[in-house]
C-alpha cells in the first residue's frame, strides 16, 4: 500500500471543501468546453451523469484508487469475515487485523459512501423525484446497497438528515432500516408498474446501466426484492415479526428474487479490474485467510482452486494466512496463496443468486414462507454457485457427510497453528438441530459469496458462523472481545471535528461505546433460535 496516498488524498478532500463554499463558485464551475444545460439535459444525461460515481465507489474500483479500497473494506471486513489475512505487518503489526482500529484508514469507509454514494442519490433525487421517477426508483436501489454497507459498519448514521446544516443529527440504525425498506417499496412499485406498461427500461437506461442489467427494470426489481430480503434477514432477532413480514413480501413478490447467475448484481466496466488484483498480485498484502484454506480445503471444495492461486513457495498446495498473528516480515507469508479469477475479473460481484437461495433456506428454517423447504433451497444454493463458479462434481458435494474443516498449519511458525473450529459437514441432515443446519447454511453461503467481505463479515457477526480462528494478538486494550471479533468501527474523526454534536446524537443512539466491541442493533446477544 502507498501510504504517501493517504496524505495526498486528505489535502485534495481539504482543497475540495474550501472550493465548496468560494464566493465565485458559478465562475469557478462555468464550462468552457461549449456544452449547455439544455445539450446536457438530452436524453437525460443531467441526471444519468450520478449514476457513475455510485456504482464505482459502493467499493472504490477506479483504476490507480486501489489503495482507497484496500482502506475501505480489504483492511477490515475481507479480513474481518476469515476470506483474506494480510502478510504485511502495517503500523508495526498494531493496527485492525489485530483489533487496535485505525482512524486514518476508517475514515475512507465513511468519506466515500457520502461525497459519492450519498451524494448522487440525493442529487438525482432532486433531479427526478415526480418528473422522471424510474430514475429515482434505480437511485433508491443503488442507495439502499450503497448505505447499507456503511451503517452495518458504524451503527447509527446520518440518513434523513443528510444536507442539514452541522450539527447534522444521526439516526438510529432502526430508523434506516426502516427507511431502507421504505424506499425499496417506492423502488419497487414504480418499475413494476413500468414493466406492466410495456416499459423494458432498455432503451432509457442501457447506456448508464453499469450493473451487466442493460437497463432491464425487471432485473433491477429482482435485485431489489433480493437486497430486501438481505435485510430482512439481517434484523431476525432485532425485530423478528418486521423481518418476517418483509422477507415474505420479497419472495412473494411477482418478478420475485434472484434464481440464476444471470441474475446476479455485479459491476462491470472494460477498464478496471477488480482492486483485489494489484493488492494481492502486485503488491502482495493480501493473502487467502487461514479459514478458507481450512473449510474449503477440509471439504476437497473443487471451487477452491478458481478462488486462489496455489502458493508460489509449497507448490501445487494452497496455504492460507492466519489473520491476528505477530508478523516479523512481510517475506514470511507473502508468497502463500493469494487472489484467483475473483479478484482479477472486471466484474466485482456485488450479491449472488446463491446468496438469495440460502437467505430462503433461512427463512425457510425459521418458519417463514419462502416458496420451499430448507434442504432444497440449501442444496439449490450450492448448486448455484457452483454454475457460477463453472465448478463440477456438485452431486457428490451436496451428498458428502464425511468431510469438515482440517486443522490449519503454518509451515513456518507453529506457533499460529490451530485444530479445526467450524466442524459441520456439507451434506443435510434433517435430524439436526436448527442450530447445526443453520451453521451449514451460513457457511455455504460465506463459500459461495467469496470475496464479498463485507456481507461475509455483516453474517459473522449475526449468527457466529462460520466459525472462525480467533486472532492470536489482540491490541484493543480490552474494547475488542478475542473470541467475539470486531463487531463495527468507531466513529470517523472528520466527524468528530466538523459534526461533534451529530456524532454525540450516535453515540446516544449506539446503545454502547464508541468502540468496536460495541454491537449494532440488529447485532442482539442472543440465541438464533
Amino acid at each position: 500500500m502507498k501510504l504517501n496516498k493517504i496524505t495526498k488524498a486528505a489535502i485534495c478532500i481539504s482543497l475540495l471543501s474550501a472550493f465548496g463554499c468560494t464566493d465565485n463558485f458559478e465562475e469557478i464551475n462555468t464550462n468552457d468546453q461549449g456544452i449547455t444545460p439544455e445539450l446536457l439535459e438530452q436524453d437525460f444525461n443531467h441526471i444519468k451523469q450520478g449514476f457513475g460515481p455510485i456504482f464505482n465507489n459502493i467499493q472504490v474500483i477506479t483504476a490507480n484508487f486501489e489503495w482507497v479500497y484496500q482502506l475501505q473494506q480489504n483492511l477490515n471486513s475481507d479480513i474481518w469475515s476469515g476470506y483474506m489475512a494480510t502478510p504485511t505487518g502495517f503500523a508495526g503489526g498494531i493496527n485492525n487485523t489485530t483489533y487496535s482500529l485505525v482512524d486514518g484508514w476508517n475514515g475512507f469507509i465513511w468519506e466515500y459512501a457520502y461525497k459519492n454514494v450519498m451524494y448522487n442519490a440525493v442529487h438525482i433525487e432532486d433531479l427526478s423525484k415526480g418528473k422522471f421517477d424510474q430514475f429515482y426508483a434505480l437511485s433508491l436501489i443503488l442507495k439502499v446497497e450503497g448505505m447499507h454497507r456503511l451503517t452495518d459498519t458504524f451503527g447509527p448514521i446520518i440518513y434523513s438528515k443528510y444536507g442539514e446544516l452541522s450539527p447534522t443529527e444521526y439516526d438510529s440504525q432502526e430508523e434506516v432500516y426502516n427507511q431502507f425498506f421504505n424506499e425499496l417499496d417506492i423502488a419497487v412499485a414504480d418499475l413494476t408498474q413500468r414493466v406492466d406498461d410495456g416499459d423494458t427500461g432498455e432503451s432509457t437506461f442501457k447506456s448508464t446501466d453499469l450493473s451487466g442489467y442493460k437497463g432491464k427494470y425487471k432485473q433491477w426489481v429482482k435485485f431489489a426484492n433480493t437486497l430486501r430480503l438481505r435485510l430482512a434477514m439481517r434484523i431476525v432477532k432485532a425485530n423478528p415479526a418486521l423481518a418476517k413480514i418483509e422477507a415474505e413480501k420479497a419472495v412473494a413478490h411477482k418478478f420475485g428474487v434472484m434464481q440464476s447467475n444471470g441474475d446476479l448484481f455485479k459491476i462491470v466496466s472494460p477498464v478496471f479490474t477488480n482492486p483485489l488484483a494489484t493488492i494481492s498480485g502486485s503488491w502482495l498484502d493480501i493473502r487467502m485467510g487461514a479459514d478458507m484454506e481450512s473449510i474449503m480445503g477440509g471439504y476437497e471444495d473443487p471451487r477452491l482452486e478458481g478462488y486462489f492461486d496455489t502458493s508460489s513457495q509449497y507448490p501445487g498446495e494452497y496455504k492460507g494466512v492466519r489473520t491476528g498473528i505477530d508478523i516479523a516480515a512481510k517475506a514470511d507469508h507473502q508468497n502463500f496463496s493469494g487472489i484467483g479469477a475473483p479478484g482479477k475479473s472486471n466484474e466485482i460481484v456485488l450479491m449472488t443468486a446463491a446468496e438469495a437461495y440460502f437467505l430462503r433456506a433461512e427463512g425457510a428454517l425459521r418458519g417463514w414462507d419462502m416458496g420451499g423447504d430448507a434442504k432444497s433451497l440449501y442444496e439449490q444454493g450450492i448448486t448455484v454457485s457452483f454454475g457460477q463458479r463453472d465448478a463440477s462434481g456438485v452431486v457428490g458435494y451436496i451428498a458428502d457427510n464425511v468431510k469438515t474443516a482440517k486443522a490449519y498449519v503454518d509451515p513456518k511458525f507453529p506457533v499460529n497453528n490451530s485444530p479445526a473450529v467450524n466442524n459441520v459437514t456439507v451434506a443435510w441432515d434433517e435430524a439436526a438441530t436448527n442450530e447445526v443446519k443453520l451453521q451449514k447454511i451460513i457457511t455455504q453461503k460465506w463459500i459461495a459469496g467469496f470475496p464479498e467481505g463485507q456481507e461475509a463479515w455483516s453474517d459473522y457477526r449475526r449468527t457466529g458462523y462460520p466459525k472462525l480462528f480467533p486472532v492470536l494478538k489482540n491490541y484493543s486494550g480490552g474494547t475488542i472481545s478475542t473470541e467475539l471479533g470486531v463487531r463495527r468501527i468507531n466513529f470517523v474523526q472528520s466527524e468528530k471535528d466538523g459534526n461533534q454534536g451529530g456524532v454525540d446524537s450516535g453515540i446516544a443512539k449506539l446503545g454502547g461505546s464508541d468502540n468496536g466491541g460495541t454491537r449494532l442493533w440488529w447485532d442482539v446477544d442472543a440465541p438464533n433460535f
